[in-house]
């Protein structure tokens, strides 16, 4: 999985689909939004090498950061762990030892409050399945619940999905700013190149209610 660059929106690093052998992961969410920039509408697909960052949320508290996600019709339930910037600002993406644990972007929204909210996962590891293995099977209006460090869960409702290259991965549609609370998953798709990683991502998309 290769995440994108710090240059470009957080490709959250999403998503090992491949069998890598021992090299470094690279994400599968793209590259990560430049803090600098300003919000903009999630709405036109966009791929600009720097794209702009997520609307600035309040620090999340213990609270109110998600703790699990969990998928009734496709029977996913993963703890989810923080995932933040690489060093060389790409975007973190869960270890491939834990390929069945997905992960929220912490430089995204906190879930239920405005803006898109990150999950990535891994569809495969060298490891073998990972937890989003099967994510390319939900279908419209499906439920997603999102569960906080409260107690509390959220519902958000499946709107739509799409399989993209990631050389052409839609910075804006996934990390930009939108008015109401929205969710994103994120995870690797397609056929693998000459170096074994998956040359697409699989993005789904979910809204609050």
């Amino acid at each position: 999985m290769h995440v994108r660059t710090f240059s470009r929106r957080p490709r959250t690093a999403v998503l090992l689909t491949a069998l890598l052998t021992g090299a470094a992961l690279t994400a599968c969410a793209g590259p990560a939004p430049s803090p600098a920039a300003p919000p903009a509408a999630a709405s036109a697909p966009a791929s600009s090498a720097t794209p702009p960052s997520a609307t600035r949320q309040p620090a999340a508290t213990d609270a109110a950061v998600p703790t699990q996600v969990t998928i009734p019709s496709l029977k996913i339930s993963s703890s989810l762990m923080r995932l933040g910037l690489n060093a060389d600002g790409t975007v973190e993406v869960p270890p491939a030892e834990k390929g069945m644990t997905a992960g929220w972007y912490t430089g995204g929204s906190v879930p239920g409050r405005p803006g898109p909210a990150v999950l990535i996962g891994h569809n495969d590891t060298r490891f073998g399945r990972a937890v989003f293995h099967d994510l390319k099977d939900i279908r419209k209006g499906a439920e997603v619940r999102v569960r906080g460090g409260d107690g509390k869960s959220l519902r958000f409702t499946v709107t739509g999905k799409e399989t993209v290259a990631k050389n052409a991965f839609p910075t804006e549609r996934v990390y930009g700013a939108t008015k109401s609370s929205t969710l994103r998953l994120v995870t690797c798709d397609g056929a693998f190149d000459a170096e074994g990683h998956p040359v697409d991502n699989l993005i789904v998309y979910a809204e609050l209610g």
